[in-house]
């Protein structure tokens, strides 16, 4: 398969398949004659493998590590099982971040809703930004 006809069939774009490649998460061969990269159906299912990786949050270089264990016969579940161990906790932590973030916009949102639109006039920016507090206000409040 072409790159066009990998990315097809495994509902990516060329691109995607071109950086991967790139990464060296997939290895085509070489077209003797034409030099274009010719994929097999091993580079189909690796390429679904990283697709289900990726959607469980592991990075490219991850990944990498993780199909280097494998292509060494070595069994890499030890090394997925870390990393989704010492990542979800990380993840919860962003998670709680946004939601904060979340939090600020809706107060935001709600404070603004009837104030004026003003224009810049080389003091003031955007009333609605600067008429939130900081963290440093917010602190001295407290």
């Amino acid at each position: 398969m072409k790159v066009s006809e990998l990315a097809k069939h495994g509902d990516v774009t060329a691109e995607t398949v071109r950086h991967y490649t790139r990464e060296g998460l997939l290895s085509p061969k070489r077209h003797p004659d034409n030099g274009y990269q010719l994929y097999s159906s091993a580079d189909l299912e690796r390429l679904h493998f990283i697709q289900r990786a990726r959607k469980l949050g592991f990075s490219v270089s991850e990944i990498r590590d993780i199909l280097l264990h494998a292509d060494h016969g070595d069994s890499p579940c030890p090394l997925v099982r870390d990393l989704l161990a010492s990542r979800l906790p990380q993840i919860r932590a962003r998670i709680e971040e946004l939601e904060a973030l979340a939090q600020r916009m809706e107060q935001a949102l709600e404070s603004w809703q009837h104030m004026p639109d003003g224009t810049p006039d080389g003091h003031s920016l955007c009333r609605l930004i600067e008429s939130f507090p900081d963290d440093a206000s917010s602190r001295e409040a407290l």
